[in-house]
């Protein structure tokens, strides 16, 4: 059986690519403006990172690696306060639970955003694989499809030669 291309192009293939691919220009969209809200939000704090940090001292937190340095130094100023406790492991009565109370709601908050940030990013990556699954579904509801052919019909082999 033999086989040929025929004009006919696939319409669901195109339709879902230009689906897939307007959802992942959203995601891009949404990835890189949750990005730039964090960062903005973050940079309105105005933090910025202790000059003892092992990374970019005194540099204004807005991105995740600021806010993760940051978070960081401020443990291990409330440890050094405390001799290696944790608040959990103060006594009720000591005066330095709330200096590391304090500390440990700043790191959550820090490391809250250091999770947005990632959220933002994988929506974004999530969002260019989707614009290159729309795009090849798209080119692949371009390409002729190919239709089988009828087969000649046999014959009888000539007389005297042998199959």
């Amino acid at each position: 059986m033999s086989s040929t291309a025929v004009g006919e192009r696939s319409g669901t293939a195109r339709v879902l690519g230009l689906i897939v691919l307007i959802l992942g220009v959203v995601f891009i969209v949404a990835g890189g403006v949750t990005w730039g809200a964090v960062a903005s939000n973050l940079a309105a704090e105005k933090i910025t990172v202790s000059d003892d940090a092992t990374a970019f001292q005194g540099e204004l937190v807005d991105t995740p690696w600021e806010a993760w340095v940051q978070a960081d130094i401020i443990n291990t100023h409330a440890l050094a306060e405390t001799d290696g406790q944790t608040y959990a492991e103060l006594d009720r009565e000591d005066p330095a639970r709330q200096t590391v109370m304090t500390a440990s709601f700043l790191r959550a908050s820090l490391f809250t955003s250091v999770v947005a940030f990632g959220v933002a990013l994988l929506v974004f990556g999530v969002g260019v694989t989707f614009v290159l699954v729309g795009w090849a579904l798209r080119k692949l509801g371009t390409v002729a499809r190919v239709a089988p052919m009828a087969a000649a019909p046999a014959t009888a082999p000539p007389a005297g030669s042998t199959v």
